[in-house]
C-alpha cells in the first residue's frame, strides 16, 4: 500500500476505495459506512485496500 493510499484511507475512505476498485458494490459499502460514521469507513477502506 502506498503512502497516498494510506492518506486517502484516513481522510477520504470512499475515494481511496474508488481509486483502487472502481465504481461498484465495494465503493457503495464504503460510502454508506463513511456516512454512518467516519471510523467504520476508515476501517473498511484499510481492510479492502489492504487485501
Amino acid at each position: 500500500m502506498s503512502l497516498i493510499t494510506i492518506i486517502l484511507n484516513i481522510l477520504l475512505p470512499p475515494l481511496a476505495v474508488f481509486l483502487k476498485h472502481g465504481l461498484g458494490v465495494t465503493f457503495l459499502i464504503s460510502l454508506l459506512l463513511t456516512a454512518l460514521g467516519w471510523l467504520p469507513g476508515v476501517i473498511h477502506a484499510f481492510y479492502v485496500n489492504g487485501k
